[in-house]
């Protein structure tokens, strides 16, 4: 299966890896140092169960030189999804699948926008990772997961074949019937983890130990779930808790993408995660104080520092 990585940070390098060690045709769109690191050294992933290090990788700056993918991976933080699109046109031709495993619950609107319905699949992304220096891919914890699916439900060769590409490679994947209530039930989990360790600046354990602050987690988990399901997400009630207790099965020094670009001094996804659950909910005629509180609290930062 050939496959094209658009993005080859902490997610994409990391996914993108597995599935190279597992045997698929992988290449990543990458930039700068990183790309740079890729192509003289390999990519390494680094601090989980099972260490990999990948001598031989093939990353490009220009997608023209990739050739036309089996299926496409977007991986790139929501601010750069315009971007991402331009990339992705020369990797699509008639039989190209695209699959987002961004963050957010609004993603795969623009590629559906840009490229049709047909060639969309849902997914969803679970691993703690970061680019700890070019070429390596720091892992925290042991949790890694992708799940997909075809909007319809339906269980397609596309998905099948992904889905055998990925189990070759390690990775722990599921086919799912209902890959919208997946999207959303990660929106729930990764606002909690992520509003709390940006605003607090410590990883999940503290947090979740201090009953203060697990209250405050809890409650920003809960009201994305007030706001999925007056849109008629099929989320259980108790939802929340249900994430709550993952949580509590975490490293104790999980934190989020979010809490490592706001430590570089990065842009943050924070208007996509907290800030679009505020503008979800007004939508919805759904109140959400604690969300509107960390987009506010994260505002000023949400841009990032100049030159970092």
């Amino acid at each position: 299966m050939r496959i094209a990585v658009i993005g080859a940070g902490g997610v994409g390098g990391f996914f993108g890896g597995l599935l190279a060690k597992g045997g698929a045709d992988v290449v990543f769109i990458a930039r700068g140092a990183h790309l740079e690191a890729l192509r003289r050294d390999g990519l390494r992933i680094e601090g989980g169960a099972h260490p990999v290090e990948l001598a031989n990788v093939r990353a490009v700056a220009d997608p023209e030189e990739a050739g036309e993918a089996d299926l496409v991976m977007v991986c790139v933080k929501l601010w750069d999804v315009e971007a991402a699109l331009e990339q992705i046109r020369p990797l699509v031709g008639p039989g190209t699948t695209v699959v987002s495993f961004q963050n957010g619950v609004l993603k795969d609107d623009h590629l559906i926008a840009a490229f049709g319905a047909e060639r969309v699949i849902g997914g969803v992304g679970y691993v703690a990772t970061h680019i700890s220096r070019p070429g390596v891919i720091a892992q925290t914890g042991s949790l890694q997961r992708l799940i997909f699916g075809e909007f319809d439900r339906r269980t397609s060769a596309r998905v099948a074949a992904f889905h055998e590409a990925c189990v070759a490679g390690g990775i722990d994947a599921e086919i799912s019937p209902d890959i919208i209530r997946e999207i959303w039930e990660k929106y729930v989990f990764l606002v909690g983890l992520s509003a709390t360790t940006a605003t607090t600046r410590v990883p999940i354990g503290p947090i979740r130990d201090n009953p203060q602050s697990r209250a405050f987690l809890l409650d920003v988990m809960s009201e994305v779930v007030a706001v999925g399901r007056a849109r008629g997400i099929a989320l259980a009630e108790d939802y929340a808790q249900q994430c709550l207790k993952r949580l509590d099965e975490v490293a104790y020094d999980m934190t989020s993408s979010m809490f490592h670009d706001l430590d570089r001094g990065r842009p943050l996804e924070v208007r996509w995660l907290s800030g679009g659950v505020v503008e979800l909910g007004r939508r919805s005629g759904i109140a959400t104080p604690l969300n509107r509180a960390v987009a506010d609290i994260l505002a000023v930062h949400a841009d990032g520092r100049p030159g970092a």
